[in-house]
């Protein structure tokens, strides 16, 4: 299972990646919240687990309760709200005692650490579904098991038309949209490609899903790929926090105001 270092330069790294392409408005208090949340959080369960046994006071409800922390969705449904009051509030205390910077100039709402706890918790599982119980965790089990390990697998046409399909129509669709002499903003223009990728996105996975639990006997979707699995997992661990974070940005027409001496 990945350690601190990894957890928090990961989610740090992808911070300041924020920071530095949106000219601040994923400030470094987002930065902070999210790598706190992505390297700590989901643990705080197993750090009471182990503080509880090192004090002597018993690790039976200290472990029930790291059992039931460490999970990317209970984690936010346990503490997200909690977490929220306090995060905003040490946003604030930093921003007004002058220890960390904001280019806004104005410290997280509840809403924003919300958004950074979740994203937090995901990004922390995007580590350890990977690196954890020696390649063996249920979730990397899962997503190998949409792949074909059987045999060498064969080569269905149907399987060939649709997925071709797909695939043309998603970068067909896209040049599209990005046309040259387009009339529509870059804005619109990313939220169609956004949502074009959506859609066909389902839809692969619509057939993989029906050609791996549907089809009777099982065929192999993609050959051997795993196609299903890596794409849930991608899009619930990795785009998933990511979205979280963009959406907790200060947006572009905030007005400044002062913090209360």
């Amino acid at each position: 299972m990945p350690g601190p270092g990894p957890h928090l330069m990961y989610a740090m790294g992808s911070g300041l990646a924020l920071t530095s392409v949106t000219n601040g408005r994923f400030s470094p208090h987002h930065t902070l919240t999210y790598a706190v949340n992505a390297f700590f959080g989901p643990d705080i369960g197993s750090f009471s687990e182990w503080l509880a046994a090192t004090l002597g006071f018993g690790r039976t409800f200290a472990s029930d309760l790291a059992d039931v922390i460490h999970h990317p969705f209970y984690y936010v449904l346990i503490l997200g709200l909690p977490l929220c009051f306090l995060y905003s509030w040490v946003s604030r205390v930093l921003l007004k005692k002058g220890v960390l910077d904001s280019v806004s100039g104005v410290p997280l709402t509840k809403k924003q650490c919300l958004l950074l706890v979740s994203a937090g918790s995901l990004t922390h599982f995007f580590l350890d579904h990977l690196f954890e119980e020696n390649g063996h965790s249920t979730m990397y089990s899962w997503i190998l098991s949409t792949g074909w390990w059987e045999s060498r697998a064969p080569i269905n046409p149907d399987a060939v038309v649709v997925v071709g399909f797909l695939c043309i129509c998603l970068i067909g669709g896209f040049i599209y949209i990005n046309r040259v002499k387009s009339l529509k903003s870059t804005r619109k223009q990313s939220y169609q490609s956004m949502k074009l990728m959506l859609i066909i996105a389902s839809l692969y996975c619509l057939w993989c899903a029906s050609q791996v639990y549907w089809a009777n006997p099982r065929r192999p979707a993609v050959g051997e790929e795993a196609d299903l699995g890596v794409l849930v997992f991608l899009a619930t661990y990795f785009f998933l926090p990511h979205c979280l974070c963009i959406m907790s940005m200060y947006p572009k027409d905030l007005e400044i105001e002062q913090l209360p001496p």
